[in-house]
Formats: structure tokens, sequence, C-alpha cells
């Protein structure tokens, strides 16, 4: 069995996510606002939904399909979100995504753990380049992207479909070798 390390920051640490999580999951991502500004976590989001997601994390790292970890608030441990990778081996490629309950909003958490999980997956994974999206209407989730010096490369035009509406999304990418040339991803690992 592969096992996933702790990755620490300044105020953080991404750790892999326990059963025994779940009920806070289920609170913080059944959030509306959090479910609305992501594409994939669902409303309601229901009894035994989380159990289900933490369920698979270890099986996909295993084979290399997933990164998955628990946003923690130091010295608490106290989870506030998640955030991981989806890993396309043919193409040494990942893509990155979170989410953030909404009382830690606007606090640069998500950059923090953005540039350590890149950080550590560019140094551990053999990646060449990692992705990310989001909904247009989600510009919060944009800044960070920009801000960990990813570029947009594109919108997608009713690319993705949430709540039966059709919706645009942005698409930014970075390469390892401009990730390795920003000095300041250098930190959190």
């Amino acid at each position: 069995m592969k096992n996933r390390i702790l990755i620490k920051t300044e105020r953080l640490i991404l750790r892999p996510f326990k059963l025994s999580d779940s009920k806070t999951v289920q609170r913080l991502a059944g959030d509306y606002s959090v479910a609305d500004t992501t594409l994939n976590i669902p409303f309601p989001y229901e009894d035994g939904m989380a159990e289900q997601w933490i369920s698979i994390h270890q099986e996909k790292f295993e084979v290399g399909e997933l990164i998955n970890y628990a946003i923690t608030l130091k010295p608490q441990n106290e989870i506030i979100g998640a955030i991981g990778l989806t890993m396309t081996k043919k193409f040494n490629r990942a893509e990155l995504g979170y989410w953030i309950g909404k009382q830690y909003w606007n606090k640069g958490i998500c950059t923090e753990a953005s540039i350590a999980l890149i950080n550590y997956a560019f140094k551990n994974h053999n990646l060449h380049k990692i992705i990310a999206t989001h909904l247009i209407r989600n510009s919060a989730s944009g800044k960070v992207m920009a801000k960990i010096g990813m570029k947009l490369e594109g919108t997608l035009r009713e690319h993705v479909k949430k709540w039966d509406k059709m919706e645009d999304i942005n698409t930014y990418g970075i390469l390892k070798s401009e990730w390795d040339n920003n000095k300041q991803n250098s930190n959190g690992t």
C-alpha cells in the first residue's frame, strides 16, 4: 500500500481524509454556496455521500489516478476544505480541483494549499502539466489560478452542465518548466 505524505505550509496541513471526517465534509460541502460554485459537488449533499467519496481515495491514489487531501488549519487540524489532482498518466498531466467551506473564503487558503500540492506533485509524480477549470461566474477560483502562476488557456462556451444549465468555463494551465522558474512556488512541502 502506497501512503500519501502530509504536506505542511505556514497555516495548513494537507492530509489524507479519514472516514471520521465525513460529517464535516457533508456540512462544509453541503452548503449551497459551495455546491453552487463547483462543478461536481451535489446539492443536497446527502447522508453517505461523503463516506462513499472518501472511501475511493486510497485505491485511486495507489493506481496513480488521484491525489486527494483534506485541507486542515493548524494547530487544531480542523478540516476546512479539500484539494486534489486527478491524474492522466498517459499525458503526464493532472487537473487541480479544490473547495473551501464558505466561512474560510477570501483568506488565501486555496492559494496556499494549491501552491503546496502542485509543488509536491511536480516533484514527486512525473507531471509535465497541471490544468484547472472554473465556472466563469466563480471568478474567485480564477483569481487563485492566476495567483499561483497558471495561465488562462481559453474559455469553453457552454461546456458543462450544472444543475440543468449549460455553463461556460475558463481553463488554466501551468507547465513544470514554468513552475520551476517561478521562485514563489518553492514554499509549502
